[in-house]
C-alpha cells in the first residue's frame, strides 16, 4: 500500500487513553516502509496537539479535518485547500433543521474560528474563548466549514437526528455524525466528505485508490470505508462502519 488513511477518534485515539505505543509504532513502521499516513478527522485544526505530540509534523503532515472540509498542513501550519457551506445553502439547511427536528441549537466551525448558539451547549472543551450568538443566522455572513446541531432537550441520539435530516437535506448538504452515544450531527456543503478529500490528496500525491487503506469506525468514516478498495472498520465502531467496510479489525 502506499497510502494509509485513517479516522482519529474510537480509530487510533482510545477513549481516556490516547494513542497507544502499538499505534504509533505501526504507523511509523508503514512510514518506513514507504507508506504515506494521511490523519482524517472531524476535529478542526485547533485540536490535533494530540497527533503532533505523538509523531510530529515532518512525516505525517497533511490532515483532513472537518469531516473532509478542510485540508491542513501541520508543519506550514497552513489550510491548504476548504470546501465551504455557502451562505444560501447554509441558511437553507438551518431553516430545514429547525423544521424538522424541534428544539436544535447549532454552532459552526471555520478555520480560524467557532461560534455557537447560546442555547447551545459543547459537550467538550472547543479550544478558544466562545462568545454565544442568539441565533446561528446572524453569523452566517461568509461562508464556513461545518454546521453542527445539537438536540439535548429531545430524547433523540445521533442515529435518530441523522435518520431525519438526512431526507431533510438530500441534495443540500452532507450529514454525518462521529458519536451515536450523543445528540449531535455534523454538516458540510453537499458532497463534501472523508471520501472526496481523500480521492483529492491521492489525485495530487498520484496514488491509486487500490493503493490504499483505510481505517474508520463511525458514519463520518462511511464514505471513505465505501470508496477506498481495501478498508477496515474496528470491531467496536458503528454498524454503519461495519456494513461499509470490506473487512473488520480487532
Amino acid at each position: 500500500m502506499k497510502l494509509v488513511a485513517t479516522d482519529l477518534d474510537g480509530t487510533i485515539i482510545r477513549f481516556e487513553a490516547g494513542i497507544s505505543q502499538r499505534t504509533i509504532t505501526a504507523l511509523n513502521s508503514a512510514h518506513e516502509k514507504g507508506a504515506r499516513v494521511l490523519f482524517a478527522t472531524g476535529r478542526p485544526p485547533r485540536w490535533l496537539g494530540e497527533i503532533v505530540d505523538a509523531f510530529g509534523t515532518e512525516k505525517f503532515s497533511w490532515v483532513i479535518c472537518c469531516n473532509g472540509a478542510l485540508l491542513f498542513d501541520l508543519k506550514a501550519d497552513k489550510v491548504i485547500k476548504e470546501w465551504e457551506i455557502s451562505i444560501p445553502d447554509a441558511l437553507e439547511i438551518v431553516a430545514r433543521l429547525r423544521r424538522n427536528l424541534p428544539g436544535v441549537t447549532f454552532a459552526m466551525e471555520r478555520n480560524d474560528h467557532y461560534v455557537r448558539e447560546r442555547r447551545y451547549i459543547p459537550r467538550w472543551d472547543v479550544g478558544m474563548d466562545v462568545i454565544g450568538t442568539e441565533t446561528i443566522e446572524e453569523q452566517i455572513d461568509r461562508p464556513f466549514l461545518k454546521l453542527i446541531a445539537r438536540c439535548t432537550e429531545s430524547d433523540l441520539d445521533s442515529d435518530e437526528m441523522l435518520g431525519i435530516a438526512t431526507p431533510a437535506l438530500a441534495g443540500l448538504a452532507t450529514v454525518t455524525h462521529s458519536n451515536p452515544e450523543d445528540s449531535l450531527l455534523e454538516i458540510s456543503a453537499y458532497g463534501v466528505s472523508k471520501a472526496s478529500a481523500l480521492a483529492y490528496v491521492a489525485q495530487e500525491w498520484g496514488i491509486d485508490r487500490e493503493e490504499i487503506l483505510v481505517f474508520g469506525d463511525n458514519p463520518n468514516d462511511i464514505p471513505m470505508l465505501e470508496w477506498a478498495t481495501h478498508s477496515y472498520a474496528v470491531a467496536s465502531g458503528h454498524r454503519g462502519a461495519h456494513r461499509a467496510a470490506k473487512n473488520l479489525a480487532p
